[in-house]
């Protein structure tokens, strides 16, 4: 006697509000998880950086050192460092365990919007409003950076680095992928002003959100789109976009006070999360778990699939 098989669990989406975190730091501009979730960072608009358990929502440390607000931050694989930028023209690396300022790298020409490490943490990659993207070698001395992307007509708005390519989204609207490998450059023109991008789980696929209140899906080799999602407001601010951990959906921050959660193959609206009354001004999504963090005015919200907090 043969049972009928279960029947695919549907993807789940993070939509219960586990804690909200007062951060205490002015305006929340990003939050970050951290490698492995466990821990969160958030960049605030009082020149602050502060790391916090996920779980528990307890301050661990607040890394101080920016002239001015700070906008975005990444952790390394090891969790031993983090880097950050700011709207004082400055990229910080430091030292997790002290809080100290490791090295402090000046020579963007404006506030700088976006931040990361490599996968060995070896290279910080920073992208500016004054248009270029610098990388700096974290493990040598000089304070000139490794190399200059200046291909950008415009400010660089948000950068992703995985393996050995680089995507970078500017307000001249142009999508472009690096192959550091190869030394090669892919250009995917939208015409409206980029905010984020992000590659897929898989490296398949390439997202970047626009000031059309659009997100975009492309495929990676042959700049094809396979999806757009509509329906959020993005028209006046710089906000995240991403993917779930299992690409199963498409989330962006909107201006309305909502996440919007899209089924990425269909399209379709499948959840539009109430965050609060104001912006939602940033989100990340959990490397493995059914998790997500938003910022909104001075707070951030941890997001699960279930009441209890498991994912």
């Amino acid at each position: 006697m043969a049972f009928p098989q279960p029947r695919p669990q549907a993807p789940q989406i993070p939509q219960h509000l586990l804690r909200t975190i007062d951060c205490q730091q002015g305006a929340v501009r990003a939050v970050r998880f951290n490698i492995d979730g466990n821990y969160l960072l958030s960049c605030g608009s009082d020149k602050s950086l502060k790391l916090w358990s996920t779980s528990r929502g307890t301050l661990l440390k607040t890394y101080s050192g920016h002239g001015y607000e700070v906008l975005d931050a990444d952790g390394s694989y090891d969790n031993s460092q983090i880097c950050s930028c700011s709207s004082d023209k400055t990229v910080i690396l430091w030292d997790v365990a002290t809080g100290q300022v490791t090295r402090k790298l000046r020579g963007h020409a404006g506030k700088v919007n976006c931040v990361q490490f490599n996968e060995e943490a070896t290279v910080i990659l920073s992208g500016s409003i004054d248009g270029t993207v610098r990388c700096w070698d974290t493990r040598s001395r000089r304070y000139e950076p490794i190399q200059v992307l200046d291909e950008a007509r415009d400010g660089i708005s948000s950068l992703k680095v995985a393996q050995h390519e680089l995507l970078t989204g500017s307000v001249d609207g142009r999508v472009r992928r690096y192959d550091l490998r190869m030394g090669q450059l892919h250009v995917d023109f939208i015409s409206s002003p980029i905010t984020c991008v992000c590659f897929s789980q898989d490296g398949q696929c390439t997202l970047s959100s626009s000031l059309d209140s659009t997100l975009r899906l492309l495929d990676k080799s042959t700049g094809e789109m396979l999806g757009e999602y509509t329906g959020h407001k993005m028209k006046g601010y710089k906000l995240d976009c991403c993917l779930s951990s299992k690409d199963t959906h498409v989330l962006s921050c909107s201006e309305d006070g909502h996440v919007y959660c899209w089924d990425l193959v269909e399209g379709s609206l499948s959840l539009k999360l109430p965050v609060g009354k104001a912006v939602v001004q940033s989100l990340s999504f959990h490397p493995t778990e059914t998790r997500l963090l938003t910022a909104m005015e001075g707070r951030v919200q941890v997001w699960g699939a279930d009441e209890k907090g498991s994912a």
